[in-house]
């Protein structure tokens, strides 16, 4: 295989930015916003041309840089389809932007690339640059309100504190080519294994997992988390909780499985006691929010401890776990910020209280939070009850071989009760709040209601008949070897 026929998901994904600005150049004002409709039919048809790429056998390019593995499809394919759908909240968010919004479909398509090259990674070096490729576009993303103060705010506080996070990655795959003379992760894992005790690479690797865990807002990384959300625009916000925490998720699960296995091995209680404290840091910090974007963003927290269980059971159930449940959280949580789209708008506030009568005057809409809201807290027989249902089994299984993960497991269980509680507070405020007049009941667009019904199939559709997906999500983490 050519090395450019390997990258052509990317390849598209690029072009299709540049044929954006370049389109937003030729068009008149009253057809831009039409941009965003094609930016969306093209990355569809991307999507679907993936399908015709086979996972097997697993292919390299650029000398082992990149590799086009079932794990990296999976992943390509999750980008490709949550840029999709925040394509559609972004349409419904246009009035929001005030101007500029052809150009956040290109910034949203480069931060896509970026997350697909990350998903192929086989190099500390490409590591970092796609990584550096999807923060740097979010800095942009995020700041997008430019006459929004919260939003420049956010921006700037995202800035500071990512530009830290890189300079701690960059920091500690210094300290690892230094230890091992190679940035390749199959480099990397000879010289753990011929030498396990090498304290500069454990040094170095572990850095590179502090840059990483901002990345997922793992605990103690994650104070960025719930003011960068609430800044951010509800596209922004929800792409930041999709596909950056992804795009953080495919590089760890690379780095820990493929780069230092022998170290994940021996890490004890570093993953347990990581998934625990971030769990409850996040299930405790979002039962005082009465803003929608800082729950979502103590959320986002939260579903990063669950995540993080699946690593600490560092078998093969725990990284298909892992997989199944970014699927559905992917719906759940693009579900929830497209009906806020349309509850709100461009507006400045996003109080939970505002959600209060609208089952009567939206009753769509409602449903719709509900589901995600459902889906989020694990209720059956959605697609959130089976991943966590599935993260908590691996747990367990492994827990013959390492008993603190049935204390993990048992702290899965509490925080996924309190999670309960915080989530269901938008299901009473939506029909049993008092209506007020900070939000408002927009027209669902035949493009809206398309995304609505693609997310609510999701929810339902993966929790009714998880199989497919769980045997896809299986077939994806056969390639790490476990």
């Amino acid at each position: 295989m050519s090395d450019l026929a390997a990258i052509g998901l990317e390849l598209a994904v690029v072009l299709t930015g540049l044929g954006v600005l370049l389109a937003d150049l030729w068009l008149a004002p009253a057809q831009r916003p039409r941009l965003a409709l094609a930016t969306a039919a093209a990355l569809g048809f991307i999507l679907l041309a993936s399908f015709w790429v086979p996972a097997e056998p697993a292919r390299t390019a650029f000398s082992g840089l990149f590799v086009l593995d079932g794990l990296a499809l999976f992943f390509k394919r999750f980008f490709l389809l949550a840029a999709l759908l925040v394509t559609v909240v972004a349409r419904e968010f246009a009035e929001g932007f005030e101007a500029g919004h052809v150009e956040y479909h290109a910034l949203t398509c480069f931060a896509l690339a970026g997350m697909m090259f990350a998903a192929s990674a086989q190099h500390f070096a490409l590591l970092f640059v796609a990584l550096e490729l999807v923060t740097v576009t979010f800095y942009v993303l995020v700041s997008f309100q430019r006459r929004r103060v919260p939003a420049l705010e956010a921006g700037a506080k995202y800035l500071i504190l990512g530009a830290l996070a890189s300079a701690f990655l960059v920091y500690g795959i210094a300290l690892v080519y230094a230890a091992t003379g190679t940035l390749d992760f199959a480099g990397v894992a000879r010289s753990l294994a011929a030498s396990a005790s090498n304290r500069l690479l454990v040094t170095g690797l572990l850095l590179v997992g502090v840059g990483l865990g901002f990345k997922i807002a793992a605990v103690p990384f994650q104070i960025w988390v719930p003011d960068v959300y609430q800044g951010a625009s509800f596209p922004t916000t929800a792409f930041l909780a999709v596909g950056s925490k992804a795009a953080g998720l495919v590089l760890l699960l690379r780095v820990l499985f493929e780069a230092a296995p022998e170290l994940t091995a021996r890490s004890g209680l570093l993953l347990p006691v990581l998934a625990g404290l971030t769990m409850f840091y996040g299930v405790l910090g979002a039962i005082p929010q009465r803003n929608l974007r800082r729950l979502m963003g103590y959320s986002s927290i939260a579903n990063a401890g669950f995540l993080l269980v699946g690593f600490a059971a560092r078998n093969a159930a725990g990284v298909e776990a892992v997989l199944f449940y970014l699927a559905g959280y992917l719906f759940a949580v693009l579900l929830v910020f497209l009906v806020a789209t349309l509850v709100w708008g461009g507006a400045e506030g996003d109080e939970i209280a505002a959600l209060g009568g609208l089952g009567q005057r939206a009753p769509a809409l409602a449903a719709g939070l509900t589901l995600g809201a459902a889906s989020l807290a694990g209720v059956p027989p959605l697609a959130g009850f089976w991943g966590k249902f599935l993260l908590l089994k691996a747990a367990i299984q492994a827990g013959a071989e390492d008993p603190a993960l049935y204390t993990l497991a048992a702290v899965t269980i509490v925080a996924a009760v309190v999670a309960i509680y915080y989530y269901f507070s938008l299901v009473r405020a939506a029909y049993w709040g008092e209506a007020s007049g900070e939000a408002r009941a927009a027209a669902v667009t035949p493009l809206a209601r398309a995304g609505l019904a693609a997310c609510a199939a999701g929810v339902v559709g993966l929790g009714l008949w998880p199989g497919p997906v769980l045997a896809w999500a299986r077939e994806a983490a056969a390639g790490l070897g476990l």
